[in-house]
């Protein structure tokens, strides 16, 4: 089973082929074809994932190193003895991810048969979807900070593709979400910048950017609870004794041993700094990346814009793969946050704040996808905060769970929106000719209602990942989120830490806007009348569309099961305790699993369960049949609150305001102040140009022409006059020439006897 570890390469391989035969063939395939080559390639690269984890538990979840095949160098410089090798790495970490983008991936492409079915870029959008996993992919398998680096631009590039798809749609709506495309690449190369420092510092403090190298394993950390499920021995954490050099380790191993030693000093020329400085600088470095990729204060703006794309890519790249790379990059280098802990104190802050204001946003939206996109936002702030508390495996674990349910949720709000434009479209083929004068927004949740009758699929596979990221007992969202609150409220018990207290009390009223304002969509979508004559007309989507709705409903029920804690009758001794952290624990060295506390976990379902019921009372029938007003906007005394969410807290205009108008102010003076008229007119115009047009004129006039040509005209002259008056001497008679060389000889015979002359005369 070994030699299953060579085909990691293949699973980057297979969706890049699919991309390229689509990319040159794709026009001439048809929308069959190019369905059958993007999703082939993908469900291959799924398979792949699957060999690989049957391999991973075959070898008893031991590491591997791949490199890549014909690229034995990939970056060399002789010079500074710097070799960087394009490895793969194949752990219980990288394999998770693989298997979730992959395999959720799959599911998106078949989805996105039905929904682009008709467009005439069809070919293109799964050429796109298929290099997106390819970057993904790379992401998630390389064994060190460049090859990520790799991985995460490429994503970032990909998301700018997908979301501007629809860049030439008429009445100014091309412009919306090319804008938004841009948004989103500048706002993820904000974080990028700071993902690069990072590595540039990994580098210059431990020489590599390898996680770990071959034949090495990381440090491992089994907690009570975890060795307990295994039926092992609580063991302290090792330090391999192969390689003994710290120089022919990886960067997060050189870290563990310098960190032992205690007095590790990082120089950086003038000046030096401790480890755990230089860590937690790194660290800070590397939480801006994520709050970048994965939408976090202050970076998330870019996100809920991005559902301009295809909803497809709202699945895809926002909800279960693209958006978690900062998180896995952070659960990654968990060895570096577990010491720097001003860091970690951030994080926990940031993911916290996160999760409350986009969870308090979403409350009063009416764009159903832009209510999921303000959700995945909160989400992620889940994830994050669990990384801040130490809490790797449970931030995993809810990524894994997340993957699933909002992705069924995207797919689920796609498949109305779907209806609701064949609705639409039904209405104009029947005569109704007044609705061509009204403008109809198929993702306005006002104009839904009474959807449960006509698309029962769609809302079957919506009520559970709705009961699913409310975190209602038994589906996935109560295992991941009950783990993440109850790792933050022992860190705060156990150490005395307030982080661990502030983010079991923020995220437990995160839990609660997460479950009113879902269960507040899915009244406005799916219960009471229908309120405009094209949800009447929804049909429920097709095969294509429906089924990976059903898989994904399923997996959003059964999934949770994967991390059952111990102490839970009858589940634990089905599905086995704490299986999922177990798992990690091979790649993740401070992974730690704990039991379920059952105070807590009934105090979460109860708050959970409280706001749906507000929800249920505040949204029932009687009010729905008069949305809108809002029945919180028609309320004085919540109305204040729901215009600030509907509002978006501002977020927005404070940007334009604070940075994005004051940057551009700042570009236009730069540009044409600064730039055009201080150095281009008077600098270039007056300064250089004209002071060399004076000087050439000087040089021209005075001194070219009066002084150095009038001298040489004069020589000229006196040569002219010379030559006028020899002249003369040349007659054209022969006499007169041979009368002169007569004189000519007698001269000549003078001066050669002139000497004897002289002497004869006594001269």
């Amino acid at each position: 089973m070994e030699n299953f570890f060579d085909l990691v390469p293949l699973i980057i391989l297979f969706p890049l082929v699919g991309m390229v035969i689509n990319l040159f063939t794709g026009k001439h395939l048809g929308e069959r074809g190019v369905a059958i080559v993007a999703v082939g390639a993908s469900g291959l690269a799924f398979l792949i994932a699957v060999l690989l984890w049957i391999a991973q538990v075959d070898t008893g979840y031991g590491a591997a190193v791949v490199n890549m095949p014909l690229l034995g160098s990939w970056i060399k410089i002789p010079s500074e003895n710097i070799d960087f090798l394009w490895q793969f790495r194949v752990d219980t970490l990288s394999v998770t991810m693989m298997l979730v983008v992959t395999g959720v991936g799959t599911l998106i492409h078949i989805y996105a048969i039905g929904y682009m079915h008709g467009d005439e870029r069809f070919p293109r959008f799964f050429v796109y979807l298929n290099l997106f996993l390819v970057f993904m992919l790379i992401l998630v398998t390389g064994n060190s900070y460049l090859v990520l680096f790799v991985g995460w631009e490429g994503v970032g590039l990909c998301s700018f593709l997908l979301i501007g798809f629809w860049f030439d749609k008429p009445n100014g709506e091309g412009w919306k979400n090319s804008n938004a495309a841009r948004k989103a690449f500048i706002a993820n190369r904000v974080g990028d910048w700071g993902l690069l420092m990072g590595i540039f510092l990994v580098f210059w403090t431990f020489g590599s950017l390898t996680f770990y190298e071959k034949g090495e394993a990381p440090l491992v950390h089994h907690t009570e609870a975890a060795a307990e499920a295994e039926g092992e021995a609580v063991f302290e954490a090792e330090v391999p004794e192969e390689p003994h050099e710290t120089t022919a380790m990886g960067v997060f191993n050189q870290a563990s041993h310098w960190l032992e030693e205690g007095d590790h000093e990082v120089n950086f020329g003038v000046f030096s700094m401790s480890l755990k400085t230089t860590l937690t600088l790194i660290t800070l470095f590397f939480l801006l990346g994520a709050t970048g990729k994965s939408a976090q204060i202050p970076l998330f703006v870019w996100l809920p814009d991005a559902m301009a794309g295809p909803t497809p890519v709202s699945a895809l790249i926002h909800a279960a793969t693209m958006v978690t790379a900062g998180v896995y990059m952070m659960v990654r280098s968990n060895v570096f946050y577990h010491a720097a802990e001003t860091t970690s104190f951030i994080v926990t802050i940031i993911g916290t704040a996160t999760a409350l204001v986009a969870g308090f946003i979403a409350l009063g939206q009416w764009d159903i996808k832009k209510v999921l996109a303000y959700s995945t936002v909160s989400q992620l702030g889940f994830m994050v905060a669990a990384v801040g508390v130490g809490a790797y495996a449970a931030a995993m674990f809810h990524l894994v769970t997340h993957a699933f349910f909002k992705a069924l949720l995207f797919l689920g709000s796609g498949s109305v929106i779907h209806g609701m434009e064949h609705g639409h479209h039904h209405l104009h083929e029947h005569g109704h000719g007044h609705h061509d004068e009204e403008p109809f927004d198929a993702q306005d949740m006002r104009n839904m209602g009474g959807l449960r009758n006509r698309m029962p699929v769609t809302f079957w596979t919506y009520l559970a990942a709705t009961l699913a990221i409310a975190g209602i007992f038994p589906f996935a969202g109560f295992w991941s989120k009950d783990e993440i609150l109850a790792d933050a409220l022992k860190l705060g018990t156990d150490e005395g830490r307030l982080d661990g207290y502030i983010a079991f009390a923020g995220l437990l009223i995160a839990a609660a806007f997460t479950a009113f304002y879902m269960w507040r969509q899915v009244r406005l979508v799916f219960f009471g009348k229908a309120r405009h004559e094209a949800a009447e007309h929804a049909p429920e989507s097709a095969l294509t569309m429906i089924a990976p709705l059903a898989v994904l409903g399923f997996f959003s029920v059964v999934i949770g099961f994967i991390n059952v804690p111990s102490n839970v009758p009858i589940l634990s001794d089905i599905f086995g305790s704490h299986q999922f952290t177990s798992w990690l624990e091979h790649a993740v060295t401070y992974a730690h699993a704990g039991n379920l506390v059952w105070l807590l976990a009934g105090i979460a379902l109860l708050v959970a369960g409280a706001a749906i019921y507000l929800a249920q009372l505040i949204y029932n029938d009687r009010t729905l049949d008069r949305v809108p007003p809002d029945p919180l906007e028609a309320n004085p005394r919540t109305a204040p609150a729901f215009a600030l969410s509907n509002a978006r807290l501002y977020w927005d205009e404070a940007y334009y305001k604070y940075i994005v108008f004051p940057f551009r102010d700042a570009a236009w003076w730069l540009a044409g102040k600064l730039d055009w008229s201080f150095w281009h007119d008077f600098v270039h115009e007056v300064l250089i140009y004209r002071s060399f047009q004076t000087a050439t004129r000087v040089l021209s006039q005075p001194i070219d022409r009066g002084i150095i040509d009038r001298s040489f005209n004069s020589i000229g002259g006196g040569v002219q006059m010379a030559s006028n008056r020899l002249r003369r001497i040349q007659t054209g008679f022969v006499r007169t020439y041979a009368l002169s060389v007569l004189f000519g000889a007698l001269l000549v015979i003078v001066i050669i006897l002139f000497p004897v002359i002289r002497d004869l005369l006594g001269m």
